[in-house]
């Protein structure tokens, strides 16, 4: 119940202090090329997360775990070693950066190993732990 509350609070602060002009949050500066994945990947984790919140309210459960483990979860993690290093993001990332980052892929795998199970109310009480490292890295981070 606590994530949640604090991803809701965590949101409508970020929100006020873009509204002000006064974004506090730490730049994280990426090479042009790295920038570019990291804002494709961003778009294709919203594209994942809405697919599975779409399965779950469908009671598509196993589903939805397949889609997080395959496009959020340890499983995803790689997809872009065969770039050139400065159009790899991973790498460029401050350190606490990155370490939410690898704490959402695990956080996704979780939500799949629980989902997997096709309990209907463990799957939809885990489902903040999705989106709850993209509100802590967009909370303290920004790129521009």
């Amino acid at each position: 119940m606590k994530a949640p509350l604090f991803c809701s609070l965590a949101l409508l602060v970020a929100t006020a202090h873009a509204a002000d002009g006064d974004d506090t949050r730490q730049l994280a500066s990426l090479p042009p090329a790295a920038e570019s994945t990291l804002r494709a990947e961003m778009r294709a984790n919203l594209l994942a997360l809405n697919e599975i919140l779409g399965l779950v309210a469908s009671g598509k459960f196993k589903e939805a775990g397949q889609i997080a483990e395959q496009e959020l979860g340890l499983s995803a993690m790689g997809k872009h070693r065969d770039l050139p290093f400065e159009a790899r993001p991973g790498p460029h990332m401050p350190p606490a950066m990155h370490a939410i980052a690898m704490d959402g892929h695990r956080a996704a795998s979780e939500f799949a190993r629980i989902a997997a199970s096709g309990d209907r109310d463990k799957t939809i009480a885990a489902l903040p732990s999705l989106t709850s490292g993209c509100v802590a890295c967009h909370y303290v981070y920004r790129l521009r």
